[in-house]
């Protein structure tokens, strides 16, 4: 029986009719790891023994009739959510030696729901990174082609369920780190309103635009997940108190008279032509269903990545002054004097690209260039948001490409930091104004995967999710596996 063949919706159903046990599932995908998480660099930490344990529990509870909505279903984790007693690297030498006290809010409510965790996935280092290349612990494999990137900073996650090691994986989205993998590993991809889904224990890059959401197999696993995530913490400052529907049930939803808006800017000279086609190709199936196309113009779109390159390093260089050798993480050895503890410790534990962040973030915050900078951007990103509440008083979804092009060879970028910043063009606007917005699986262009990018008002979740389902009953893009670990 090929369980790790079946989707996360999949393996529910047949755990609940007993057609396999959670322990059974857990070992077969315990066992695919070992296999090829040699060849992927998927995975930080392989949680086996916790693993086991957690399924043999389900499975004692659905003995008993108990379980929660994910009872025995086997995930993984992005390793920035903290996880009580299990090392938490945020793919950094400067956390290579945490282990953290807690549970992050969405572990939580994870465990509580039955999941059973598989391991803690490979990241760009504190998440910044578009290529999973600035790890600690060393480049993902995109599992299409071993030669390329699984995209960042959730490139574990994604590599990890487009190889079916697992069906679902959580992640996190600061500007695109969810759905630009999702869109070059042929996985779908969520990214939730902003203050959807609780940051506590998930561990900051860059507060106002981080938001954690999910890598899956369909839009059907993505509210599978969704629903069990999402709600108000007290613990999180910035999670909103707003009802969460039943995303599952709000799966079947007609198309018909869904108004899409087409982003004139997404179609221009910076977009591969086959991406493009595929992209339009997609968008023609919405329309059979009954959807209306427009085109929408959101004309700050153009300075969405210097805004966000302003915006996501100031916050940054605040988040990460925290890591400094005295209370955790990295500390350098005989410092001279605490100084000198402070900058070993720190030009030790962070890599170049956190280094370049934080620099740069220190820059537009300083005193003789904050109004220049920083305040500007802040400024830009209203006009930003506005332009999308603009758009939506037209529309009720804008669809576009997830990424310029598909995936991009390892090593291609890592000179340039620029071009890479570059291929988060299209998904920046969701974070810099706090949206909705998911990228599924809709072709493949010489043997690679594209992305459809779907962006919605806020909280709009259910009818995000119920155009990519209604999209995947006619379309069998997403159930593609790489030919090596189908």
């Amino acid at each position: 029986m090929d369980l790790h063949a079946k989707t996360l919706t999949e393996l529910k159903a047949g755990l609940e009719a007993g057609d396999f046990s959670s322990l059974e599932l857990t070992e077969a995908l315990l066992g695919r790891i070992e296999a090829n998480d040699e060849t992927l660099n998927a995975f930080i930490t392989v949680m086996r023994d916790q693993a086991l344990a957690a399924a043999r529990r389900a499975d004692e509870a659905r003995a008993k009739g108990n379980g929660g909505a994910l009872n025995g279903l086997p995930i993984v984790h992005k390793d920035i959510f903290c996880t009580q007693g299990i090392k938490t690297t945020c793919g950094s030498k400067m956390l290579d030696n945490f282990v953290s006290p807690y549970d992050a809010t969405v572990v939580e409510r994870l465990d509580a729901a039955g999941a059973v965790v598989l391991g803690k996935t490979n990241m760009d280092e504190f998440a910044m990174g578009s290529s999973n290349e600035t790890s600690y612990f060393g480049p993902v494999k995109n599992p299409w082609d071993l030669a390329r990137s699984p995209g960042g900073s959730s490139g574990g996650s994604a590599a990890a369920v487009a190889a079916r090691l697992s069906p679902a994986a959580t992640a996190t989205d600061t500007g695109g780190s969810i759905r630009q993998p999702a869109a070059l590993t042929n996985t779908v991809g969520f990214k939730p309103t902003y203050g959807r889904v609780s940051r506590y224990g998930m561990i900051a890059f860059a507060s106002s635009l981080d938001q954690a959401g999910t890598i899956t197999r369909s839009a059907a696993d993505a509210a599978l997940m969704l629903g069990v995530m999402a709600g108000f913490d007290e613990r999180d400052s910035t999670s909103i108190d707003h009802a969460v529907p039943d995303y599952v049930a709000g799966l079947e939803g007609s198309l018909q008279g869904l108004r899409i808006g087409i982003v004139r800017q997404h179609f221009d000279a910076g977009l591969d032509e086959k991406t493009g086609a595929a992209v339009r190709e997609a968008l023609s199936v919405l329309e059979s269903k009954g959807a209306s196309l427009t085109e929408v113009d959101l004309p700050n779109l153009d300075y969405c990545v210097p805004t966000y390159y302003v915006v996501a390093p100031a916050e940054c260089s605040s988040n990460l002054s925290r890591f400094d050798g005295v209370r955790f993480g990295h500390r350098a050895e005989d410092p001279e004097d605490l100084l000198d503890l402070y900058c070993r410790s720190r030009g030790e534990g962070f890599g170049a690209e956190v280094k370049r962040r934080i620099m740069t973030g220190t820059y537009v915050l300083s005193a003789g260039y904050y109004d220049a900078y920083y305040l500007q951007a802040q400024k830009v990103r209203q006009l930003i948001s506005d332009d999308f509440r603009k758009a939506f008083e037209d529309v009720d979804v804008i669809a576009g490409p997830t990424t310029p092009t598909p995936a991009f060879k390892l090593g291609d970028k890592t000179d340039d930091p620029i071009t890479m910043y570059l291929n988060d063009i299209y998904t920046i606007g969701a974070n810099l104004a706090g949206l909705p917005a998911m990228s599924a699986p809709c072709g493949m262009v010489d043997g690679l995967p594209v992305g459809l990018h779907l962006v919605g008002p806020h909280w709009s979740e259910d009818r995000l999710l119920a155009v990519a389902h209604q999209y995947q009953q006619d379309t069998d893009w997403h159930t593609l596996a790489p030919e090596d670990f189908q």
